[in-house]
């Protein structure tokens, strides 16, 4: 079983940027893979998401400032964080899209102050 390993976060000023890592113990090149975050008090959401083919999708809060890769030699998929705001704070994990209940990990802690 595939397992993901969530990795990059940390403490920024709002207006930084932070590049996190998704390293997966075994081949997704097939999967559509995706990128969510839970920030305190609130829902787990789907923040950006990329096929296998590259295609991309973002939710509207981040587009223009962050940015999703993958590099299937690697097993390994990116989040580019740019220009970051408070209201980005919360724990970021990647999983599958749709999601599965096998592949939550600890995730990585995202913390942006004012």
């Amino acid at each position: 079983q595939v397992q993901l390993v969530e990795s990059g976060g940390g403490l920024v000023q709002a207006g930084g940027s932070l590049r996190l890592s998704c390293a997966a113990s075994g081949s997704i090149f097939r999967i559509t893979m995706g990128w969510y975050r839970q920030a305190p008090g609130k829902q787990r959401e789907l923040v950006a998401s990329i096929t296998s083919g590259g295609s991309t999708i973002y939710a509207d809060s981040v587009k223009g400032r962050f940015t999703i890769s993958r590099d299937n030699a690697k097993n390994t998929v990116y989040l580019q964080m740019n220009s970051l705001k408070p209201e980005d704070t919360a724990v970021y994990y990647c999983n599958t899209v749709p999601e599965s209940f096998r592949y939550w990990g600890q995730g990585t802690q995202v913390t942006v102050s004012s």
